[in-house]
């Protein structure tokens, strides 16, 4: 996987976490469900980057 790959990635994840937060300290269910979609997509694209990096070994 390409280090750009795993930034690009790093920042959605962070991003996520950063909506998630801002949802929970204002009440905004919709928000804090956003953040966590966008932390599980995240976790899903890092997935398959290491399946890839598994089968290039």
């Amino acid at each position: 996987m390409g280090v750009e790959d795993k930034f690009r990635n790093a920042v959605e994840d962070l991003e996520g976490k950063a909506k998630e937060a801002l949802g929970k300290l204002t009440g905004d269910d919709e928000q804090e469900a956003e953040g966590q979609a966008d932390q599980a997509k995240s976790d899903l694209k890092q997935a398959g980057e290491n399946i890839k990096d598994a089968f290039d070994r």
